[in-house]
């Protein structure tokens, strides 16, 4: 499985391309921005999306969903239920919120991806319909705004809880493996157990 990370968004926002080379099936995590090389790269691969998925509602994780739509017609975009009513006049890191998704996904739902499994966590905190993707088969952690590499998403928007995302990463991320590989919706990956050790922002 090759996983490439793009920079996007001015807020340097990580959106994911993740390609099972066998299968040639794939997956976007968080298209906060359009990055033609992702697409190069779908091409050049001859992969085959079959999600865009959208950790939260925030604009830095889905402004380029309509370019990818129109590049991956046949891809599935994949929301938390919670994150997906449109609310009108929230500000743009309120619950700005993805609308017209094309499935919806509850806590600890599951979709099929090349001989894998995709599980979804919500984990509540940044957001309220804030949500992880976890592959157990790979040991791989879509962390969104949840987790980060020594630090955790921001609290302080509309719909944000530090009680929240403090019991959704105890209770819902350090209980996966310790070599659980993280990516997160910005800065540089890591590892469930690196976090478990060095993460100032979580206790006990």
């Amino acid at each position: 499985m090759k996983i490439t990370s793009f920079a996007c968004s001015p807020y340097q926002t990580n959106s994911y391309l993740v390609i099972d080379e066998e299968s040639k099936k794939g997956f976007i995590v968080d298209p906060g921005g359009y990055v033609p090389p992702l697409t190069e790269m779908v091409r050049s691969e001859q992969a085959e999306i079959e999600y865009i998925i959208i950790t939260h509602g925030h604009s830095d994780h889905r402004a380029g969903l309509d370019e990818y739509k129109a590049d991956f017609p046949d891809a599935k975009v994949v929301v938390f239920t919670g994150e997906a009513q449109d609310v009108p006049g929230r500000t743009e890191f309120g619950n700005t919120v993805v609308t017209v998704p094309d499935t919806l996904v509850n806590d600890e739902d599951e979709l099929p991806f090349a001989g894998m499994t995709l599980q979804f966590k919500h984990t509540p905190g940044h957001t309220t319909g804030g949500m992880c993707v976890f592959i157990p088969e790979a040991h791989v952690l879509f962390s969104g705004d949840t987790l980060f590499r020594q630090s955790i998403g921001r609290t302080d928007f509309p719909g944000g809880s530090y009680r929240e995302i403090d019991k959704s990463i105890k209770t819902k991320l350090y209980v996966l493996p310790d070599d659980t590989q993280v990516f997160p919706g910005h800065m540089g990956p890591t590892t469930i157990g690196f976090e478990k050790e060095n993460n100032p922002f979580v206790f006990g």
